[in-house]
């Protein structure tokens, strides 16, 4: 069982890139962010054609979370929003339960983390309350003893050794001490890093901004990450970055990250 997620920032202008990936990874369930759009607006016709259902949690313009399950598997128990705020009106969690006729269960969930600058004020406040009400969710749903992936944009740079410079980054809300501490908080939780548990080395990035020349220089982060509960953790077989899209014409910015889970 393949999952991947893949912030696409904007899937108006990179549905093209989208199922192409679709066709060439055929992952069984993406978790897409930013879509930058309402959930009328979801270029729903293209992905069902390429064989794959959609539930969506859209926001004119900014943030957006989707969810897509390739065929014959199913997804029921759609939840819409991260507990624990009811005023909070931005679109950044969804989850679901994905199930099929030789598929154990997974919960799966697609997450768009608050980038939090500039710090501090109310950006960084409103992330760090966002990742407080993800660490009890999270609690929550462990107690079901279900397999879960947590997966998303988490906008958490977690150690130096994930920028190719992370000197640029020590006062940012993406490598302050308050964001590392409250991911391994999360982590703590009973949770399982799949890309660090297969790759430990250095140098794995999934975001490159686009200016001065980020790309073309590899001066990348990783703040792309998927959460596995023992229950997932128990079946991972391998993760990995697919680096090579961000090399595409017009790129979003994040490149996917995939998690391969055996069936049972």
């Amino acid at each position: 069982m393949r999952i991947a997620t893949w912030n696409v920032n904007s899937i108006k202008q990179r549905v093209g890139h989208l199922v192409g990936f679709l066709d060439e990874a055929k992952p069984d369930v993406v978790c897409l962010q930013e879509l930058k759009c309402q959930d009328e607006g979801f270029p729903r016709a293209e992905i069902e054609a390429a064989g794959y259902a959609v539930e969506t949690l859209g926001q004119k313009a900014y943030n957006g979370v989707a969810l897509l399950v390739r065929a014959p598997l199913g997804m029921s128990e759609v939840r819409r929003g991260l507990p624990g705020d009811e005023t909070d009106e931005q679109s950044r969690y969804i989850e679901a339960l994905i199930s099929g006729e030789d598929l154990a269960p997974v919960r799966v969930a697609s997450i768009y983390l608050p980038n939090g600058n500039p710090t501090p004020g109310p950006k960084y406040t409103y992330k760090l309350g966002f990742m407080e009400r993800l660490r009890l969710h999270a609690r929550a749903l462990l107690a079901d003893e279900e397999a879960l992936v947590l997966a998303g944009d988490y906008n958490v740079i977690p150690e130096p050794e994930d920028a190719a410079d992370a000197s640029a980054w020590v006062n940012d809300a993406l490598f302050l001490p308050e964001t590392r501490s409250a991911f391994r908080a999360l982590l703590a939780e009973g949770f399982t890093e799949a890309l660090r548990a297969c790759d430990p080395s250095p140098g794995l990035y999934t975001f490159w901004d686009y200016q001065a020349g980020c790309w073309q220089r590899n001066q990348g982060i990783r703040i792309d990450h998927l959460l596995l509960s023992p229950q997932a953790a128990d079946r991972l077989v391998s993760a990995s970055v697919q680096k090579h899209l961000r090399g595409l014409e017009k790129p979003s910015d994040h490149v996917p990250v995939t998690v391969e889970l055996r069936p049972r």
